[in-house]
């Protein structure tokens, strides 16, 4: 089971290289993380078909959630390459230079982007760059075996991918679907936020 109960410790970050060492400088500095331990964030991942609508429904959620005195991180799953500097501002020179991991740090802010030969887990995102959230929201990484929301509607793709899945947590969409778990209305979002209550916190609702 990849998630954990809020508050079971793990270990610190690991440092096995220069670019990884900049990333645990700074988030050391974070506030809200220890360098001796960190708790298990729990997971859980929104799903479904291309334009099915989960980056919509994570837009909703994380205000309900953040309502109820949640921390919210997200993670969002790129199936190809994608470019987050500009042309021309600095830390797109420095990549451009050679660098492999450029830090661009504020006082409102601070962002990393690295060269990376693999596709990082979800499991190795939380344990190395998020420290300081309740819950983790991730967009994708349906190949992972996370606990699941399906977000699905009718269209062009016939059924939905994890209608049967033991992972599977709520199915949300525009009509009742026959699932392994509830089925929610695509605006229902205050029952979804219930129902992640339900699962990740039980006895500590906050709202």
């Amino acid at each position: 089971m990849h998630y954990g109960r809020a508050g079971a410790a793990v270990p610190g970050i690991r440092t096995p290289g220069r670019a990884s060492f900049i990333v645990d400088f700074f988030m050391t500095g974070m506030p809200g993380w220890s360098s001796e331990v960190a708790p298990v964030i729990p997971v859980i991942t929104i799903v479904g078909w291309s334009g099915s609508g989960k980056t919509t429904l994570i837009e909703k959620l994380i205000p309900e959630l953040r309502n109820r005195g949640y921390r919210v991180a997200t993670v969002k799953h790129q199936g190809g390459a994608f470019e987050m500097d500009r042309e021309g501002k600095d830390t797109w020179r420095h990549r451009r230079a050679g660098a492999v991991c450029t830090v661009i740090s504020s006082p409102s802010g601070l962002a990393l982007v690295r060269d990376m030969d693999r596709d990082a887990s979800l499991d190795e995102i939380r344990e190395r760059f998020i420290h300081d959230a309740d819950i983790i929201l991730g967009e994708g990484f349906k190949k992972e075996g996370w606990p699941k929301i399906e977000v699905f509607r009718d269209g062009p793709n016939p059924e939905p991918i994890f209608a049967r899945s033991d992972d599977l947590v709520a199915m949300v969409s525009d009509r009742s679907r026959e699932t392994k778990a509830p089925c929610l209305g695509l605006e229902d979002v205050k029952g979804l936020a219930d129902l992640i209550e339900d699962r990740f916190f039980p006895g500590s609702k906050r709202h």
